[in-house]
């Protein structure tokens, strides 16, 4: 039940983020150009599993992306907003999808379940 919980929130983040990305009237083609841009910091796994994780996690936390987003609505800086929305996205999908932040054991073990 847990797990199904985490794949909901996933999917209303996600949809949220959509949503707020179209009250803004940002462009659609960058957010399908960035939004699986995250994913780059899976290169951080051919150093090690333990830098790897710390990396994947860093940029698969709602507590950046979103960070990210209030900094750049106090600073009207509206390029940041969209990134950081689009990388609030990433996120949510990456939860609906059953995705989670990483265990440093292994590349497959994650918060949510073993890949």
């Amino acid at each position: 039940m847990v797990k199904k919980f985490l794949h909901i929130e996933g999917l209303m983040v996600l949809l949220a983020v959509i949503y707020i990305y179209s009250l803004y009237e940002f462009s659609w083609w960058i957010f399908l150009l960035l939004i699986l841009s995250p994913d780059v910091s899976m290169l951080a796994y051919l150093i090690n599993d333990r830098i790897g994780a710390k990396v994947y996690n860093a940029f698969h936390t709602y507590i950046v992306s979103i960070f990210m987003i209030l900094l750049a609505i106090f600073l009207k800086s509206d390029a940041w907003v969209m990134i950081g929305l689009i990388w609030t996205a990433h996120i949510g999908m990456d939860r609906l999808f059953g995705y989670g932040l990483k265990y440093t054991s292994s590349f497959k073990a994650t918060h949510m379940q073993r890949l």
